[in-house]
């Protein structure tokens, strides 16, 4: 088990790359599964997620190859249709390989998905639009899905909510479909837009990402050789920006394009902290260390607030000047990590899906536990700030979704280090 150690107090100046995001990767690897060809994904994030789907990939049958931020996966040969349970269990992203696997194989056995601990995510959506697929699914012993279909069919589905799961499964299982699938109240993120831009590299005909809308028509069989790059992380771009706007200083993000962290950057900037796009893909930082008070901030599907960036946001506004009030409108335990901010001398309330924040002076270094991936990355954000030494224990769920954050930070001039315990 590994935990991080972090002086607070040291300002933030240098220059920083953005990584692959998380949860594109994970779709477009679901995706070659689609592929009988070979597909290559450059711009990999180094994750154990990643490692993950690609132990789930192996398991099936294609050969994986992985170079430095390459994946490479021969998608030839499947030779079953059951999805390890350890596996699937240790994250979300594994619902997503049901409509891959049935467009393909037309059967798959997997158990429900793990991820953090951070309310309920029903996959109640994924499953009623598979079934309108034409998708028989029964919910076999120990929570083991078992999905079949001779052929899935295209269909006009619409979405409760735009759940971005829901929306990439679908247009998995579409792309080998009978017939059009038409996706209403779909998910808007760039992720989706990636995941779109992926399969039109194979082939298929797809359009509408980005929109409300998406249209897929099936193809019969996909065999291409495609070679694809994965966009930026948001959330990492977002993080690291939080991050600049507790510690102090000047940092340049390379990488990422504005429209994607538009959102965030419009919170920051509330907040009093100097954020502008450079050039295409390079955003500059700038922060005093004295961030504002927010009056409300409500998180909402893009291109709304994330909700991956509230936790990181509300240890930002712990040592703001004045009162803000955060309202997570998608995970109703996200405020998890609000317990071990207050060991540190934050004063938050909640109740229900609503905190309180009052910025107090300071902030004290803490033994800390992390419980899921972004109220780990809150951790740190809040650690950056405090005075004296603040001890994150369980990282593992921040490698879930940041690639050696403690070694990018280090560059930019955090004192933070990881200690791997005996």
């Amino acid at each position: 088990m590994s935990r991080f150690i972090i002086e607070g107090g040291n300002r933030l100046n240098g220059e920083l790359k953005i990584p692959g995001a998380k949860n594109a990767v994970l779709p477009i690897l679901a995706a070659t599964i689609l592929n009988r060809g070979t597909s290559t994904i450059h711009n990999c994030p180094d994750l154990e997620d990643v490692a993950t789907m690609q132990e789930i990939l192996v398991s099936l049958g294609l050969r994986v190859e992985r170079s430095n931020k390459t994946i490479t996966v021969y998608g030839e040969n499947i030779v079953t249709n059951k999805i390890p349970e350890s596996s699937a269990g240790k994250m979300r992203s594994s619902i997503v390989l049901m409509g891959a696997m049935l467009g393909r194989v037309g059967e798959i056995y997997i158990s429900y998905p793990g991820g953090c601990a951070i309310g309920p995510r029903p996959i109640d959506m994924h499953l009623s639009a598979l079934r309108k697929m034409g998708a028989e699914i029964d919910d076999l012993y120990k929570g083991i899905l078992h999905s079949k279909a001779s052929r899935m069919r295209g269909a006009e589905i619409l979405l409760d909510y735009p759940s971005v799961g829901a929306t990439e499964n679908i247009m998995l299982a579409a792309s080998l479909a009978e017939g059009v699938t038409i996706i209403r109240n779909a998910a808007k993120e760039p992720e989706i837009v990636d995941l779109q831009n992926f399969l039109q590299q194979m082939g298929v005909e797809i359009s509408g990402a980005g929109t409300g809308v998406i249209y897929i028509t099936g193809r019969d069989e996909i065999k291409a050789d495609v070679s694809y790059s994965v966009i930026p992380d948001r959330i990492v771009a977002g993080t690291y920006m939080t991050c600049a706007a507790a510690a102090g200083g000047e940092i340049i993000l390379n990488g990422i394009e504005y429209e994607p962290v538009s959102s965030t950057v419009y919170c920051l900037r509330n907040c009093g902290v100097q954020i502008e796009p450079v050039d295409k893909k390079i955003i500059r930082v700038k922060s005093d260390r004295v961030p504002k008070a927010i009056e409300v901030v409500r998180t909402s599907p893009y291109p709304g607030f994330p909700t991956d960036m509230q936790p990181q946001l509300v240890a930002l506004l712990s040592k703001a000047v004045g009162t803000s009030v955060v309202i997570e409108t998608v995970f109703e335990n996200r405020y998890g990590y609000v317990e071990q901010l207050m060991r540190m001398g934050a004063d938050i309330t909640v109740r229900e899906r609503v905190a309180v924040i009052k910025g107090v002076k300071r902030l004290t270094g803490a033994f800390v536990d992390a419980c899921d991936l972004r109220g780990g990355a809150a951790l740190v954000v809040a650690s950056l700030t405090a005075e004296g030494t603040s001890i994150i224990n369980n990282v593992k769920h921040i490698d879930r979704g940041y690639e050696s954050l403690e070694e990018h930070l280090s560059s930019v001039g955090a004192a933070i280090k990881r200690v791997q315990d005996d």
